[in-house]
């Protein structure tokens, strides 16, 4: 069961929760996560992902520790028992 670590200044959209365990399925990549948490938690997937369903610039997704854009970005494949670890940049001054 892959484990998707959420953010505190996200869980405002994924009712508190900092972590959501998904179920196994065959063939699992980091889009097809997040197009289930989309369908779980709509305002959730307005703030990481845009229009097109890319990865907003300002999010940073890790799988086992590996930041997605040096693997195969949303198209990277998920293990069972795999951890995907959300970090939202912060700007400000």
């Amino acid at each position: 069961m892959p484990t998707v670590v959420i953010p505190s200044v996200l869980r405002q959209y994924t009712l508190e929760q900092a972590e959501l365990r998904l179920p196994d399925r065959s063939a699992m990549t980091l889009a097809s996560i997040f197009d289930q948490l989309a369908e779980d938690f709509p305002a959730f997937n307005r703030k990481v992902r845009d229009e097109t369903g890319a990865l907003r610039r300002f999010v940073n997704v890790y799988l086992d520790g590996e930041e997605s854009r040096r693997l195969n970005g949303l198209e990277s494949e998920v293990r069972a028992g795999a951890e995907v670890l959300i970090i939202q940049s912060v700007a400000g001054g």
